[in-house]
């Protein structure tokens, strides 16, 4: 897979889970909510003519209706991401079933969302905008250089990204916050991943160096990046530091973690990194590796079966929520918090006493102290900002469902996790499969609520 390829609507957009407001703060399952399907859009463009001709309805949902155009566009996408994948392209005219249900299942939705009274806030809009271009490791300006290559316009995809907001929202209400696990699930989980250790997925860890190729370079270009990657891998393989040459050679966002990726399990790295790197022993250095964004460098820190972790990386954070109402939108608490992010950087205003006074979450009374997590503790998007920071920093203000954070990260620490901690990731591990679960069935009830008139088939 093209590590480059835009995915809208990923990790980053999924709100927090509130769990009460407690000592520990707003908490949720680590691996979020539901996802809808990726939305991939390749670097370069060739949408074309073609998916604006013939346009007609070809399906209505609650009056909605559903266009020719629409479904095209969405097989198309349908067809990058399984061609970026490496899979055989199914039929079209399966695929192009595939692409209606998913717009019927999504007009469904948007609708009942609409309905519910919810309403994604611009700055919710332009922070996803910025999450879906750090992921794919390019300015929002270039992301939208290369969209607009493709036929699509800014307004469109930021119209994208408010429905999958929405969508996400809804999800959360109706689905993520119903779902619970006893202790019975969990000891049911502990054995089974007993039993079953031999079978377990793949886990790594990989160092990541990226030497960008600009789109259009020329042959010279190509060969110079891919010479510097070259260079770098040859470093690696002589014993040189590799956090130190990721820092000053890699163009990828890790670049300032030293190139590590953390460990996850394979499926969650492209497939280019894990075929890469597969065969090789830990301390094993693959590349450089072509993609659509450039020479790749990898280095295998640890490769193991997956199971329950016994060290991790903790977090100690802390935060001010202001809660979005009739009288303080979004936009105008994060301008709030900006302000309080600015007092106390200047050394005017001091963080704790800012959240005794103002924060709405139960971490007020300890001065917005969330204490020690561990990862998977918060929402995808609260971790993804504690994890671009350094200890001490503090990031822009984040918004959520339940209103708008601002968050410093105070210490990191590798630890031990004792019985009780792992019991809780096996928590959010199952917890995760059952939302997973309850949301299929939960989007075919709303289907079956709507009313879906199909008419001509889409071309």
């Amino acid at each position: 897979m093209n590590p480059r390829a835009f995915a809208i609507g990923l990790v980053c957009l999924a709100s927090f889970v509130s769990q009460g407001a407690g000592a520990q703060g707003v908490r949720l399952p680590g691996a979020g909510g539901a996802r809808v399907p990726a939305t991939v859009i390749p670097p370069s463009a060739s949408a074309g003519s073609a998916t604006r001709q013939a346009d007609f309805i070809v399906a209505v949902v609650n009056a909605e209706p559903v266009t020719n155009h629409e479904v095209r566009m969405r097989l198309a996408r349908l067809q990058r991401q399984i061609a970026g994948q490496g899979g055989a392209q199914p039929p079209r005219d399966l695929l192009a079933r595939e692409a209606l249900e998913q717009l019927i299942l999504e007009r469904a939705q948007i609708q009942l969302a609409r309905e519910s009274g919810i309403v994604v806030d611009e700055l919710a809009v332009d922070q996803a905008e910025q999450s879906v271009a750090r992921q794919n490791e390019v300015s929002t300006a270039e992301m939208y250089r290369r969209l607009a290559a493709d036929g699509v316009p800014r307004e469109q995809f930021r119209q994208e990204l408010r429905r999958q907001l929405m969508q996400q929202r809804l999800r959360e209400r109706d689905v993520d916050a119903r779902v619970r696990v006893s202790e019975q699930e969990i000891d049911q989980f502990l054995r089974e991943q007993s039993s079953g250790a031999d079978q377990a997925p793949l886990e790594l860890s990989l160092g990541h160096v990226l030497v960008s190729v600009p789109e259009g370079a020329s042959p010279a270009q190509v060969a110079e990046r891919q010479a510097r990657a070259q260079a770098v891998a040859d470093k690696v393989r002589a014993g040189g530091d590799f956090a130190a040459l990721a820092r000053e050679f890699s163009d990828a966002q890790d670049a300032a973690a030293g190139g590590l990726m953390g460990l996850r399990t394979a499926d969650r790295y492209p497939d280019l990194f894990v075929e890469a790197t597969q065969a090789l022993p830990v301390g094993g250095v693959a590349g450089p590796v072509r993609s659509g964004a450039g020479f790749h460098v990898l280095k295998v820190i640890d490769k193991s079966r997956a199971g329950m972790p016994t060290t991790v990386t903790q977090s100690h954070a802390r935060h001010i929520l202001l809660r979005a109402s009739a009288q303080l939108t979004e936009t105008a608490a994060a301008e709030r918090l900006q302000d309080y992010r600015r007092r106390i950087q200047a050394g005017q205003a001091d963080f704790a006493a800012l959240a005794r006074e103002h924060s709405q979450d139960g971490s007020a009374k300890q001065g917005g102290d969330l204490g020690w997590s561990n990862p998977g503790a918060y929402v995808p998007e609260f971790e993804e900002a504690m994890s671009r920071l350094q200890p001490g920093e503090i990031a822009e203000p984040l918004v959520s469902r339940f209103g708008v954070h601002l968050i410093q990260l105070l210490e990191r620490r590798e630890t031990k996790l004792n019985p009780r901690e792992q019991r809780e990731m096996v928590r959010h591990a199952v917890r995760q499969k059952k939302i997973e679960e309850a949301y299929a069935t939960w989007a075919q009830e709303v289907r079956g609520r709507a009313y879906v008139e199909l008419r001509d088939p889409p071309l």
